[in-house]
């Protein structure tokens, strides 16, 4: 497995990829992962030639400074469980590779979904997603990209986003995992 640290090296990557035909499928991860993040890779192995991932603990969509300085980050941990998964290459960027201009979301229009549910007591929390996912794919240019349905609202913003800036990706969102007691991974 590819360990790509830049946002150079990723796309050198991918170019070889879609020189030789590969079809490429991508789930982006803010890494901790668990089983039902692997299942995204699962599927997407099923469907593409190539899967990349990434990892990126996106600043911007966190309200709270505290909760994104308390959030999991178990690096060497996710590489093992990627690779294992058979994962072919990884981008793990870091923040001034994502946002050379400083940390400003770009401000999106999602239909008002971004005010609902989550959004209504997050505000600014999908500008931040879709101001990286946006960014993720225009590097990554993925065919296919793969979100868990556990977090729908986010499946259901990032389908929107791809609507409006025309992207050309198709997502995918694929079933929750469930613990045996019915919560979700």
């Amino acid at each position: 497995m590819k360990v790509l640290k830049s946002k150079k090296t990723l796309i050198d990557y991918v170019e070889r990829q879609r020189e030789m035909g590969k079809k490429i499928g991508f789930a982006p991860t803010m890494g901790a992962l668990h089983q039902g993040h692997l299942s995204l890779y699962k599927a997407a192995k099923k469907e593409n030639d190539e899967v990349i991932s990434s990892i990126f603990v996106n600043p911007t969509q966190f309200n709270n400074p505290d909760d994104f300085q308390k959030y999991p980050k178990t690096l060497e941990k996710d590489l093992e469980l990627l690779e294992k998964a058979g994962v072919d290459a990884v981008y793990v960027p870091n923040v001034e590779e994502m946002y050379p201009d400083g940390l400003n979301s770009k401000k999106y229009d999602f239909d008002g979904l971004e005010n609902e549910m989550e959004g209504k007591y997050r505000p600014g929390h999908f500008d931040g997603v879709g101001t990286i996912v946006e960014e993720l794919f225009r590097q990554v240019q993925p065919h296919n990209a793969y979100f868990g349905e556990k977090d729908y609202q986010q499946l259901a913003i990032i389908k929107k986003m791809v609507e409006k800036t025309k992207l050309p990706v198709k997502i995918h969102g694929v079933p929750t995992l469930r613990e045996e007691d019915g919560l979700a991974m």
